[in-house]
């Protein structure tokens, strides 16, 4: 039993040895090496405003913020209530607290909305490259279906086509397609 492991595992060790001896990838790998250098380049591509935004909306939304902020809150009150010897210097009902915090929210959400606005633009940008991916792979589905059918009626085979794959060898027209989706979808 150990021997058979052993074997199975030598032999799995050297196919993927060989195919990093070869030189060639496998084609998961170099789309997650596509991946990576297109979000590699989206994060270089982006502004000093974004990547402010960015690490403030990170460090705004962690457990350390929430700490800190309760922290400074309670501190802030208890120094002000009176019940140390020392004179309030922000008393009841904590006027300047209450200023720091509003222009704290405003400029906190100013980041966010940044922050917003540039996934919208890189999610949008994926969006538009997973369409022509989508429309690359469609025609290049149809050209498929369209040689098999082809090769198929060449070799004599029954070659009834049926009413979906009449409709699916032909070429698709998105804006068709478009029309019809919007019509389709329920109005807001």
């Amino acid at each position: 039993m150990t021997r058979r492991l052993e074997s199975t595992n030598s032999t799995r060790t050297g196919r993927s040895r060989g195919r990093q001896a070869s030189g060639g990838d496998v084609p998961a790998d170099r789309g997650i090496r596509d991946i990576a250098n297109l979000e590699r380049h989206a994060v270089q591509a982006r502004s000093r405003l974004d990547h402010a935004a960015a690490t403030i909306t990170h460090w705004a939304a962690s457990g350390f913020a929430l700490l800190l902020h309760t922290a400074w809150f309670g501190l802030w009150i208890v120094l002000n209530s009176g019940l140390f010897p020392i004179t309030p210097f922000d008393p009841f009902p904590y006027s300047f607290l209450t200023m720091i915090v509003s222009l704290e929210a405003i400029f906190l959400t100013l980041f966010v909305l940044i922050a917003q606005n540039r996934m919208s633009l890189e999610a949008d940008r994926r969006a538009e490259l997973d369409l022509q991916i989508n429309l690359l792979a469609e025609k290049e589905s149809t050209m498929v279906l369209r040689i098999l059918h082809d090769i198929s009626s060449h070799l004599g085979m029954n070659t009834k086509a049926s009413k979906d794959l009449k409709e699916l060898l032909k070429e698709t027209q998105v804006e068709e397609l478009a029309k019809k989706l919007e019509k389709a979808l329920p109005k807001e």
